[in-house]
């Protein structure tokens, strides 16, 4: 059936129906098979979500569709139900526009369009609709600003639009909605201050603002909102301080949130007025002084969080307000860590409600004890009084917290031993006993907590043997550590029970016997320490299965034999401890071994060879006694010989050296870097990569190649190098190499590679040679991680959702810098992944400055007679039409990066044939459903927290995802000038950022 037209007011049922159809035929999926019954055997009112009106039998008053997965469009059609009340198509994956259509909806009361991927700005037109009493967009990627229509209309009850990429300021006119009773503006882009007229909404009960840019002080027409329930103003920088008398202006308040602010002052004692507050959060401000006493008649507090502020306690009246506390028989949140707490913990802890499920009392300097009555908070899942200055034994009715999860008692003075009750705590995750002075034993008992995660006693005075019960938690993925204690006894084979565990710590104890051979069953290890201990016999084989490792110390044992050469096959380790052992033989020469900052082998006196960096001495094989003296006569004449080669080769290569470059001279030194920390010869380039060995070829480009290199330095150190030589046969090349010297000359950044010195001299043959040495980065480049060749060591290794943002701000940091903050505006001219390195940590450095161009701050281009800028698919459209370079060029290339980096496809991948481009087919799958054009890689991995593994849903992945691709579309707009300026696209990113880690770590409850 053909769509019918967008009618005036008058028209039939028959449009109705063909509306519904219209609207069924947007939709892509429905996994519930809803639209299964839109079809002539029913008239459409008995359609599923379809009521049609009593006064009007065959009219559409609601379409009712929430909650049903459906993904699609929402087409202008719908304007044509001229009927409708309510449309609730809240939590689905609708996408696209909000068709402004839907003004012409006269009796529009309800319109739910929460929890989508809806796109664009909200119609301003939608002010037609003066019926209207809710309004819910939430959790959509609407952009632009909120419109100051929405104040014209004088039935709005309900305005929700939180959780959006809304910028601007919040318009005053709002103020004119007088029915408003909600609204929350949580979690968009807003700027600037609180408008005053905002005081005058004075029947709203809800206003929520936090997560945005807001700045300036609270207006005091707020307090005047003697309706409020809910105030929520948290994460912005708002500045000043709370009025005393708030408790009695705002009677009626429940929650109050200004966390993440920069409010000073004291906490009114007012607050006690406002008897119906359930939740206090004011963490990460500035607020001093006392906490009020008087909270405690406060019945129906559930969350008191005033953590890291300077909030005092000295005396014992100071900490009245905890004894006032008992009163709050609901209380489940009491954070009150990283203040200026101190003197003596009230026995009174222990008298908080039993519905108390987190105390966090941390990073103060409480003394005294833990009472044995803190068995009584029957309720806690979360209990962390550490760092403190508490001392004492911990009490064996801890064994009674049998909810607790997390248990951080660490860096305080306790004493005694650790209480075997705690192997009751069968849900407990983290047990956090460090930097204390527990004596005794490691509890067997331990071995019960069956879902512990992470086990940390290290830096104790703990004695006795581990027991195989500790090593068979095979729930320790993150790992235990039992470092520096006084622990005796061997090793048990149990420790292979381990096989999920991040790390072991063991290191300085008095641990003996062999390492166990089931170590190797531990294949996700990434740190394993059992250093300064009496370990004896070899490295056992097995530990060949750690391919993970990233640290291995086994300093200080009694270790012998050889070093095994499976050490040098770990592609991670970084970090190689084997001093002061008994070690002998040849020292491998692969992956580890040859960095000398790397790994330790002092304190081995029988080792020898290995790379000529760890500076060992050569290793000597036997030979028959009668042949001695001729051996070392003939060794002799061999290093007499070889001097003699050596110096007839100086001579020879000097000479050529001086009669064929005495006229360039000058020229070369103009191109020398600044602040140059190494000059380097050829011989030292070659000798640092064997000779410009196929081994050590990191990758070829249009100009020359890249070698990695280790470089002994001045301070007989190492350090290893990425050595680019210049192809200078290749037409271009050395302008090339000019070119990256001009560059590098006037730039500096943390997000651009580093250059360490040039190269400027003749091979052994007299020919020019050309090179530029740089750090070397070991995740290689931004191209090896999303295209992986077979043998590429990063091919197992894929990008999470914030590593990619990470790396996009990265670069945009870069090309703003570039663009705006140097001596001359440069433009990079081949912007793409593999001139993209990744550091340790992943950060991004752009490189590869061949083809870069400066321009006359004047000017927004500059022309060149150097042909064509960049790699095909990355290169800007115009740059084809005319010799004239821009940052319009550079924002263009970084755009078509951009989308490449979250659709993991090339823009000259296979797949874009018959005018296919990468940018269209973004384009498509903006419009027609983003799982299909997204790399498929990210909903595999999603993002994570580093406390907790939060991940974010795929609904937040595909809003965050369309986000940055739209921002890749402005930027590779035809139209050069239309095109995003990079310092908006590094802001853009940021907030989409903050997005994502409010979604991880934040939620206004």
């Amino acid at each position: 059936m053909s769509a019918p037209p967008i009618l005036p007011p008058k028209h039939n049922n028959v449009t109705d129906r063909s509306s519904l159809l219209v609207f069924k035929s947007k939709i892509s999926v429905d996994p519930h098979g809803l639209f299964a019954t839109w079809n002539d055997t029913l008239p459409f009112c008995r359609w599923q979500g379809v009521v049609c009106g009593h006064r009007h039998p065959e009219r559409v008053v609601s379409l009712n569709l929430t909650s049903l997965d459906l993904v699609g469009t929402i087409p202008p059609h719908l304007a044509n139900l001229t009927f409708l009340r309510t449309i609730d198509l809240s939590s689905n994956r609708f996408q696209g526009l909000i068709p402004q259509e839907l003004s012409r909806l006269s009796r529009l009361q309800n319109l739910n369009l929460g929890t989508n991927s809806l796109s664009g700005i909200i119609p301003s037109e939608l002010s037609n609709c003066l019926c209207l009493q809710t309004i819910d967009m939430s959790y959509n990627i609407l952009g632009g600003y909120i419109p100051t229509e929405f104040g014209s209309l004088p039935s709005l009850y309900d305005l929700d639009l939180r959780n959006n990429s809304i910028t601007g300021q919040i318009p005053s006119f709002l103020a004119n909605a007088s029915s408003l009773n909600y609204l929350s503006l949580t979690g968009n882009l807003l700027s600037g201050g609180i408008p005053p007229s905002l005081g005058q909404l004075s029947v709203l009960k809800e206003l929520r603002m936090s997560v945005n840019n807001l700045e300036g002080s609270i207006p005091p027409s707020l307090w005047n909102l003697s309706s409020l329930e809910i105030l929520g103003l948290g994460y912005n920088q708002l500045k000043g301080s709370l009025p005393q008398d708030l408790g009695q202006t705002l009677p009626h308040l429940k929650r109050l949130y200004v966390d993440s602010n920069k409010m000073h002052g004291s906490i009114p004692i007012s607050l006690s007025n406002a008897s119906l507050l359930s939740r206090i959060q004011f963490s990460e401000n500035n607020f001093s002084g006392r906490i009020p006493p008087n909270l405690g008649s406060l019945q129906y507090l559930r969350f008191l969080i005033l953590d890291v502020n300077q909030l005092e306690a000295r005396e014992p009246l100071d900490w009245s307000f905890l004894t006032s506390l008992s009163n709050c028989t609901i209380l489940e949140f009491l954070v009150i860590s990283d203040n200026n707490l101190g003197g003596l913990l009230p026995k009174s802890i222990a008298n908080i409600s039993a519905t108390l499920k987190r105390l966090i009392m941390g990073d103060n300097s409480i003394e005294g004890s833990i009472p044995p009555e803190i068995g009584n908070l029957v309720s806690l899942d979360y209990f962390d009084l550490g760092p403190n200055m508490l001392s004492g034994h911990i009490p064996a009715s801890i064994g009674l917290l049998k909810n607790l999860h997390i248990l951080d008692l660490a860096l305080n003075n306790f004493s005694g031993e650790i209480p075997s009750t705690i192997g009751n705590l069968s849900q407990l995750n983290k047990l956090f006993l460090d930097f204390n002075s527990f004596s005794g034993s490691i509890p067997v008992s331990l071995g019960n907590c069956k879902s512990l995660e992470l086990l940390n006693l290290e830096h104790n005075k703990l004695t006795g043997i581990i027991s195989k019960e500790v090593f068979s938690i095979s729930s320790l993925t993150i790992g235990l550590s039992f470092e520096e204690n006084q622990l005796t006894g061997t090793i048990p084979p149990e420790v292979g029970n381990l096989m999920n565990a991040g790390y072991i710590s063991l290191s300085g104890n008095k641990l003996s016997g062999k390492i166990p051979n089931s170590f190797g069953k531990c294949q996700i290890l990434q740190i394993l320490r059992l250093g300064r201990n009496f370990f004896e016999g070899s490295i056992p084989t097995s530990l060949s299965a750690l391919r993970g490792l990233q640290v291995l110390d086994l300093s200080q044992n009694n270790l012998s034999g050889e070093i095994p050469t499976f050490l040098g096959d770990f592609p991670d380790l970084h970090d190689l401890n084997l001093s002061f052992n008994n070690f002998e033989g040849e020292v491998p020469r692969k992956g580890v071994f040859r960095n000398k900052s790397e790994i330790s082998v002092l304190g081995n006196n029988k080792l020898c060879g290995g790379d000529p960096v760890l500076h060992l001495s050569i290793c000597a094989f036997s030979s028959p006694k009668k042949n001695h003296k001729s051996h070392k006569l003939a060794v002799i004449i061999s290093v007499l010989s070889g001097f003699v080669c050596l110096f007839l080769l100086f001579l020879f290569v000097a000479s050529r050296r001086w009669i064929r470059h005495r006229s360039k001279r000058k020229s070369i030194e103009n191109y020398t870097i600044k602040e140059q920390h190494i000059s380097i010869s050829y011989a030292e380039l070659a000798k640092a990569t064997s000779g410009f060995s196929e081994e050590n070829l990191i990758g070829s480009g249009n100009y020359g190649s890249v070698y990695r290199g280790t470089l002994d330095d001045h301070e007989n150190d190492t350090k290893v190098i990425a050595v680019k030589v210049f192809n200078l046969q290749q037409l271009g090349a050395l302008k090339s190499f000019l070119a990256e010297c001009d560059a590098f000359r006037n730039i500096r950044h943390r997000n651009l590679i580093k250059i360490l010195t040039v190269c400027s001299s003749v091979d052994f043959e007299g020919n020019d040679f050309k090179a530029m040495v740089f750090e070397f980065k070991p995740n290689g480049s931004l191209e090896s991680w999303l295209n992986p060749e077979g043998n590429d060591p990063y091919g197992q290794k894929t990008l999470k959702l914030i590593q990619r943002i990470n790396i996009a701000i990265d670069v945009a940091s870069a090309l703003e810098y570039l663009h705006h903050h140097g001596q001359d505006p440069i433009i990079h001219c081949d912007l793409k992944p593999s001139n993209i390195l990744l550091d340790d940590d992943m950060t991004a450095l752009v490189s590869d400055f061949g083809l870069a161009r400066f321009i006359n701050e004047s000017t927004t281009s500059s022309t060149s007679s150097f042909g064509i800028k960049g790699t095909i698919g990355y290169i800007a459209p115009e740059y084809g039409m005319t010799n004239k370079v821009s940052t319009h060029g550079d924002v263009y290339s970084y755009g078509i990066l951009l989308m490449e980096l979250f659709t993991g496809k090339r823009p000259t991948d296979g797949a874009f044939k018959e005018g296919l481009k990468l940018r269209t087919f973004v384009k498509d799958g903006l419009s027609e459903g983003l799982i299909s054009t997204m790399d498929e890689c990210l909903l595999a991995n999603g993002v994570q927290a580093s406390d907790n593994s939060q991940t974010i849903n795929h609904a937040k992945t595909f809003e965050c995802v369309s986000l940055v691709l739209k921002i890749g579309l402005i930027c590779t707009n035809d139209v050069p000038t239309e095109r995003m300026k990079i310092k908006k696209v590094r802001n853009e990113m940021n907030d989409i950022k903050k997005k994502i880690l409010w979604e991880i770590l934040y939620r206004e409850l």
